[in-house]
């Protein structure tokens, strides 16, 4: 394992330079993806950049050399962050989880790794996976810690403090053949520490969600199909999202399904791989709907984020490919919405 605090300025700039060219044979142009469900429509609810204040990103755009974070504010992007396609090693970078603390630094995954950075692009934390490792979650806790999965044989949750460099906290996670080195990047998305001590497990290989006690017993699960995030809302439900099934939903405690939303209904806004989401204070719910498991020429027929009442009207659709070009949708923190990235009252 390698921590280490970094205070470089600017640390990316060379890494893209000397990184290597999209190569491809990359997975997202492999023969035999679908064609896009239909076009978009020709004018969408809401009031596209200006709706919110937003960071957003998406993994694996491999259209480009670089994977890029961004920073929207009153409807324009007023900051970004690259990363190479490739590190060093060679191996694919992707946003998995990014964050916006309250003292304006930004928390990211890379699937390499898990990054800090400053306003001015200064490195401030870094994690570089072991070889054979992904990191796909990285959760602010407080200013100082950050809880993170790492994917690999075996997978495990870390509580890391980010100033001594101790992890504090580490424990095995369940997976389907903790011995098959092969099946490590489709272990686990995003996976939550609880305010109340507990871990919420968005287990994408295993088909479910489970919530683990302070002391790591099993007290709840429910199936969920290639679950990538799972939130733990104020009303004691779980809101779930299905990656390749591209479905929404919201469970009650007794695995009921109290609220869904399903990949083909919400008319002109068809789901395909459903990533992050989220519940506003108002009730409305965020969906990241990421186009990447189409043909990749197909992309800019995905309607990115999606906005949806209680009562499944879509207010707020974000189709965004040209004029800014933001690519596809894993990740998106809402700037005006009540609550800090490292409190346990940001619902994401």
């Amino acid at each position: 394992m390698h921590i280490r605090s970094l205070l470089i300025v600017f640390p990316m700039i060379a890494l893209i330079a000397a990184s290597p060219t999209t190569s491809t044979t990359s997975p997202s142009t492999r023969p035999g993806r679908p064609a896009a469900r239909g076009e978009p429509l020709a004018v969408l609810p809401g009031k596209g950049l200006a709706q919110h204040d937003f960071l957003y990103a998406g993994e694996w755009d491999t259209r480009n050399p670089t994977e890029t974070i961004f920073l929207v504010r009153g409807g324009k992007i007023v900051w970004t962050h690259e990363i190479p396609d490739k590190d060093a090693n060679n191996v694919l970078n992707e946003f998995g989880d990014v964050h916006m603390l309250s003292n304006g630094n930004v928390l990211y995954t890379r699937k390499t790794g898990a990054t800090e950075i400053a306003p001015d692009k200064k490195v401030v934390w870094d994690y570089d996976a072991p070889a054979g490792t992904e990191v796909h979650t990285a959760q602010p806790i407080g200013l100082d810690k950050v809880f993170i999965c790492q994917n690999g044989t075996p997978a495990k949750a870390m509580l890391i403090n980010k100033k001594t460099g101790n992890v504090e906290m580490e424990h095995e996670l369940p997976v389907k053949d903790p011995t098959n080195p092969k099946g490590v990047h489709g272990q686990f998305r995003h996976i939550r520490l609880l305010k109340n001590g507990h871990y919420l497990i968005a287990a994408l290989g295993l088909g479910k969600v489970i919530e683990f006690d302070a002391n790591w017993r099993e007290i709840w699960s429910v199936d969920a199909p290639s679950a990538w995030a799972a939130v733990r809302l104020t009303n004691g439900n779980t809101l779930i999202s299905g990656n390749q099934h591209g479905y929404v939903r919201e469970v009650n405690p007794r695995g009921e399904v109290v609220w869904e939303v399903t990949k083909d209904e919400l008319p002109g806004y068809p789901l395909y791989t459903v990533q992050e989401c989220s519940r506003l204070a108002n009730g409305n719910t965020i969906i990241c709907n990421w186009g990447g498991s189409i043909r990749k020429e197909d992309w800019p027929k995905v309607v990115q984020v999606i906005q949806v009442t209680p009562l499944k009207q879509v207010v707020w659709a974000l189709h965004q490919w040209k004029d800014p070009d933001l690519g596809p949708s894993s990740c998106l923190q809402l700037l005006d919405e009540p609550g800090a990235a490292e409190n346990f009252d940001h619902m994401r």
